[in-house]
């Protein structure tokens, strides 16, 4: 599909803009002169704002300079920060979150900036480690007790499965989230104020479509088979039965995209390879079963990895899928954001970097 263009406006010039608490904010909006924002799968995105840190005039040859933002009066520790960016008739927010860090440094010569640092709200939940038993947990109630803490609304999709007696041992309540999200091939994100909880193949933040040379100003590929399998088997013991169980799996939910997969070419080209997880412990046919699916996806969907720097877009998120196009037959896919970077500098403009995952390779 033919890129969709990202402004209405004959030039795309975007102008980032921030509130602070909730309220738009036109001084320290004209003061940005970079910023960076960084997510990842798991969650926990970061801001880095670049503030000029300067105000006044100029008599002659001598400044009279007067530090803008030393008073607290706009920037401060605690506060509530959003940033938006994009289109400047109708800007996208990027991030939402709380200043936690001020950078200042003092060089002559240099510019006098601040930087300010921030995370979303997901940094609650990783400031107090905690010990306590979970029994028979669903995903979806855990993701619900973890946004009731941090005052977002949950989007759950699925997850309503017991998943038994966990142990939060010395963990917060973001790793322990994490780590049984990451066991059952599910993600979080906090967008805007809902805390966002799903399978892996039920993430779709839309579909963003780049053509190289157009919107995608480079992109590296790379397809290895050194990961990849044919098969991947798991077993454990069921205490209560005294038996053995087990499971296999040759994939379920390679993601999106089209072409030869991993495996296929695997077998193929070398010869097949089976891998067995031994190290989680299973007590059912269906846990061994559901483990080695998982085990074997995340395995396929790294098959074929793209990083790539596009035009500023803020629509190019974590659980993006992007549509390359112009590459070559074998690379142009749709391919999953696993990382995303929104980057603006004044005097540059503002770029998106990111990686994206596909099982699948094209035919020459």
């Amino acid at each position: 599909m033919a890129e969709a263009p990202i402004s209405r406006d004959a030039e795309y010039g975007p102008r980032p803009t921030v509130r602070i608490d909730d309220n738009e904010n036109e001084r320290v909006s004209a003061l940005i002169n970079a910023f960076k924002v960084t997510e990842g799968e798991g969650g926990l995105s970061s801001l880095e704002l670049r503030l000029a840190n300067f105000s006044g005039s100029q008599t002659g040859s001598q400044p009279a300079p007067s530090l803008a933002l030393e008073d607290e009066r706009d920037i401060k520790l605690g506060s509530k920060i959003t940033l938006y960016s994009g289109d400047q008739m109708t800007p996208r927010e990027i991030f939402r979150g709380v200043i936690t860090g001020l950078e200042v440094e003092f060089a002559n010569p240099g510019p006098l900036e601040v930087l300010v640092l921030a995370e979303d709200p997901l940094q609650i939940a990783r400031q107090a480690r905690r010990t306590k038993v979970h029994q028979d947990i669903t995903l979806a109630k855990l993701a619900a007790n973890v946004a009731g803490t941090l005052s977002l609304t949950p989007v759950v999709t699925g997850l309503t499965d017991t998943v038994g007696t966990h142990v939060q041992l010395n963990e917060s309540d973001l790793a322990f989230l994490r780590r049984l999200l990451d066991r059952y091939d599910a993600d979080v994100q906090v967008v805007g104020r809902e805390l966002h909880v799903s399978p892996r193949k039920d993430v779709q933040r839309g579909t963003v479509d780049l053509a190289l040379n157009g919107q995608l100003f480079h992109a590296r590929f790379n397809v290895d088979l050194a990961e990849q399998v044919t098969e991947v088997t798991t077993s454990g013991w069921d205490p209560t039965q005294g038996k053995r169980v087990a499971g296999s799996s040759q994939g379920t939910n390679l993601g999106p995209g089209a072409g030869r997969t991993g495996a296929s070419l695997l077998r193929s080209s070398l010869a097949a390879r089976s891998e067995h997880v031994s190290h989680p412990t299973v007590l059912t046919d269906d846990e061994a079963s559901a483990l080695a699916d998982v085990a074997f996806d995340r395995r396929a969907r790294r098959f074929v990895c793209v990083q790539g720097t596009a035009e500023g877009n803020p629509r190019v998120r974590v659980g993006t899928h992007v549509a390359v196009s112009g590459a070559s037959p074998r690379f142009d896919n749709t391919y999953y954001v696993v990382k995303a970077c929104h980057r603006y500098e004044r005097g540059h403009g503002y770029e998106t970097d990111f990686e994206g995952e596909c099982a699948y390779l094209g035919n020459p």
